[in-house]
């Protein structure tokens, strides 16, 4: 191709943080075990509930995979399906079902939180293994500052779903725990990206 071709080339908008997480797609695909679950467990009996979950888990899978997605994301799904279906299973309790997504939440809370403490908030500390490593990112204050609005955001969006639906755990509304996952599912976090993305680009642009 010729310079001038190249320089005619149309250039491809950025992808958005919605389309880096999958797009609709992925919000559909992150949402439809929970709705059926949930949507079962209130007409079913536990054992059919976690059969037609577990069928609808597998049958979107396939459906993934002849749509030639990557077998790693469209089997991943499966699986987080299937240990939170084993979790249910073991324990005899619906709302169980969201309690590995609600630790793993605690888990991201005291993590991101942890590191502003520490003064080395992680998307900082991601971005400069991401580039080598070798950048002393923390010693430009705007670049500091950026990491710590994007790690805090992560950090808010995982403590509110922590808070929430251990809450609603607490009081066992399973019901409640569906919408708290799909509400505070993707959207909480394509909000939460948006900021982390920005600091990625700030970064770049004042180390690179």
């Amino acid at each position: 191709m010729s310079e001038q071709q190249q320089t005619d080339a149309p250039t491809r908008p950025a992808p958005t943080a919605l389309e880096q997480m999958g797009g609709v797609q992925g919000f559909v695909y992150s949402t439809i075990p929970v709705i059926v679950f949930v949507t079962a467990n209130a007409f079913l009996s536990l054992p059919i509930t976690l059969a037609v979950s577990l069928a609808a888990g597998l049958g979107l899978t396939i459906l993934r995979l002849v749509r030639g997605e990557k077998v790693a994301s469209a089997v991943g799904s499966l699986l987080g399906v299937g240990v939170a279906a084993a979790v249910v299973a073991f324990t005899g309790s619906a709302r169980d079902f969201f309690v590995i997504g609600i630790w793993a939440s605690l888990a991201g809370f005291v993590v991101t939180a942890g590191s502003l403490l520490a003064r080395r908030p992680i998307t900082g500390v991601v971005w400069n293994l991401v580039h080598g490593g070798t950048h002393a990112w923390r010693t430009d204050r705007r670049v500091l500052r950026a990491h710590d609005l994007a790690t805090l955001a992560a950090a808010v969006v995982f403590g509110a779903r922590f808070v929430i639906q251990q809450w609603l755990y607490l009081a066992d509304a399973t019901g409640g725990l569906g919408i708290a996952r799909v509400v505070m599912g993707t959207p909480l976090t394509v909000l939460a990206a948006v900021v982390v993305v920005w600091a990625f680009r700030r970064s770049s642009k004042r180390l690179l």
